[in-house]
C-alpha cells in the first residue's frame, strides 16, 4: 500500500513539474500522450473481453481527438466532432473486411466508445489549457485550473484510501470494488476540498477573482464525488474483462488507466464548472 501511495504522489508531482516547467503547450503534449497511453490500455481491456477494437488506428484518432481544441485555435481545423465523425466513417469501412461477421458490431462500438470515453473526455484538459481570443483567464491561470482538477481528483483517491484503511466499515460498492467504503469516500472528499481551497489560494494572482479558497473548496466537492464514480467505472470494465490491473507500468498502481481513471469524468465537469470559453 505504501508503494502505491508513493508512486501516485511521485508521478503526479512529476506531471505537475513538467506542466509548470514547459507551460501550456508542454502540458497539452503531456495530456495527449497520457490520453493515448490510457486509450491503449482501455482497448486492451475491451480486447480481453472479446470486443476486438481497432487499437493502433484508434490510438491515432484518439490523439487527434484529444489535441483538436489546440489545433483548432492554432490551425483552424479540426473540431473534435469532425475528428470523431471521420473516425466513425473509417472504422465503419474497416469492419466490412477486417473483422469476423460475429464481431463486427462489437469492434465498431468498442473502438468508437474508446474515443469518446477516453480521448474526448480527456480532451477537456486541452480545452482548459488552450488560450482563446479575448480570453478572460491568463495562460498561467488556465494551467493552474488544469492542475487544480488533477490535484483535487488524485488527492481524493489518496484521502479515500487512507481514511478507508483507518476507519472504513461500510462497503460502498462491494460487487464492483470491495475495498471502497463510505467512510473512505467521505475522507477523500474532505481532503479534496482542502486541496481545492489550497490551490485556489496559491494561484490567487492568476485565477479569476471569484475563485476564492472558499469557492475552490465547494467546487472541489462535486469534482471529488465524480472522481470516485469515474474510478468505479474503470473497476466495472476491469471486472468485465476479468483483469485486476489495466497494466503493469507503475509499481503499486498498475497501468496508466489505473492512474487516470478518476480524471476521465472530472475533466469535462471541471471545464463546465469553471464556465470557460
Amino acid at each position: 500500500m505504501g508503494k502505491r501511495i508513493f508512486s501516485t504522489v511521485l508521478l503526479w508531482l512529476i506531471v505537475f513539474g513538467v506542466m509548470w516547467q514547459f507551460g501550456n503547450t508542454g502540458a497539452v503534449v503531456l495530456v495527449c500522450l497520457i490520453s493515448v497511453l490510457t486509450l491503449r490500455e482501455f482497448y486492451a481491456l475491451l480486447a480481453s473481453a472479446g470486443h476486438a477494437p481497432f487499437r493502433r488506428l484508434g490510438m491515432a484518432f484518439g490523439a487527434l481527438v484529444t489535441i483538436s481544441p489546440w489545433l483548432y485555435q492554432h490551425v483552424g481545423i479540426p473540431r473534435s466532432s469532425d475528428a470523431l465523425v471521420l473516425a466513425v466513417i473509417v472504422f465503419a469501412i474497416r469492419i466490412l473486411a477486417e473483422r469476423e461477421p460475429a464481431k463486427r458490431a462489437e469492434a465498431l462500438a468498442a473502438t468508437v466508445f474508446g474515443l469518446v470515453y477516453v480521448a474526448l473526455m480527456l480532451q477537456y484538459f486541452v480545452r482548459i489549457l488552450t488560450p482563446v481570443p479575448d480570453d478572460i483567464v491568463t495562460p498561467n491561470g488556465r494551467l493552474i485550473l488544469c492542475l487544480w482538477i488533477i490535484a483535487v481528483a488524485k488527492f481524493c483517491d489518496v484521502g479515500a484510501l487512507l481514511t478507508g484503511m483507518a476507519f472504513g466499515r461500510h462497503k460502498m460498492a462491494p460487487q464492483i470494488s470491495p475495498k471502497k467504503t463510505w467512510e473512505g469516500a467521505a475522507g477523500g472528499v474532505l481532503l479534496a476540498m482542502g486541496v481545492g481551497a489550497l490551490v485556489a489560494w496559491l494561484g490567487r494572482n492568476d485565477l479569476p477573482a471569484h475563485l476564492t479558497p472558499l469557492v475552490g473548496a465547494f467546487l472541489a466537492a462535486p469534482i471529488a464525488l465524480v472522481a470516485i464514480v469515474s474510478d468505479l467505472i474503470e473497476s466495472i470494465m476491469k471486472r468485465h474483462a476479468a483483469i485486476k490491473d489495466s497494466g503493469g507500468t507503475i509499481p503499486g498502481i498498475g497501468g496508466i488507466f489505473d492512474l487516470t481513471d478518476s480524471l476521465i469524468l472530472t475533466a469535462p465537469l471541471g471545464y463546465f464548472l469553471f464556465a470557460l470559453p
